[in-house]
């Protein structure tokens, strides 16, 4: 199976083409990533492309597409979820999501239980436990960060790097900071293979976000001498 994944829920813009083989062995034929907060929208498109040319590929070969689903800031995480509904049906394949924290905890490598946090703005983390890279532990959630009891494990992402100070020890080897496509699209094909059922490719917010629709202007009396 070929897959296209893709995340755009973090200042990360990152994407991969990877394959699975019958025997569950996986393949990387092509991989990106750049750090650009405000330009998700610009890098995406082209970053895909360029990796369809490297992968020796084109878009009609992909036989699924992974999306970051987040929890992630409104704007960003819009990006590739658009990008990714779009291309489904126009391909006409199946669309699959992954959450953020979920990609990120598994390109760790950890076998131990540990803490995955994202920047979730506000000073906010976004944030979930996991037993090992591949189980998390209940649902993610968001909070600041000096509420969050982490039991002393230790904890990755960008996230935890940003309040090292508040959080402690747990934060010193907090790489990897941001999640990797590589490691999404190897993550989603081994669930598809294990007969897991991935996430609807729908935003995971947990928040309202941050614009929201103008109310009906107020009314203005006018004074008539």
């Amino acid at each position: 199976m070929l897959l296209l994944a893709f995340d755009t829920a973090t200042p990360a813009v990152t994407a991969a083409i990877g394959e699975s083989a019958p025997d569950g062995a996986f393949t990387l034929r092509a991989g990106a990533s750049s750090v650009d907060a405000r330009r998700h929208g610009e890098l995406l498109s082209p970053t895909v492309q360029r990796l369809t040319e490297e992968a020796g590929v084109t878009l009609a070969d992909l036989d699924a597409i992974a999306v970051g689903i987040g929890p992630g800031p409104y704007t960003g995480l819009r990006v590739g979820l658009a990008t990714a509904h779009a291309l489904a049906d126009a391909l006409g394949v199946p669309c699959h999501g992954v959450t953020t924290l979920d990609a990120l905890a598994f390109a760790t490598g950890r076998t131990e239980p540990f803490l995955a946090m994202t920047d979730a703005r506000r000073k906010e983390v976004f944030w979930a436990r996991y037993d090992d890279r591949l189980t998390r532990v209940g649902e993610v959630g968001v909070a600041r960060p000096a509420e969050l009891d982490t039991g002393g494990l230790p904890l990755v992402g960008d996230g935890a790097r940003m309040y090292a100070e508040v959080l402690g020890a747990g934060t010193a080897d907090p790489a990897p900071l941001h999640p990797d496509a590589a490691a999404m699209a190897e993550l989603a094909l081994l669930r598809l293979s294990r007969g897991v059922e991935l996430p609807a490719p729908n935003p995971l917010y947990l928040r309202r976000p941050d614009a929201v629709v103008p109310g009906a202007p107020k009314k203005v009396r006018q004074w008539v001498k």
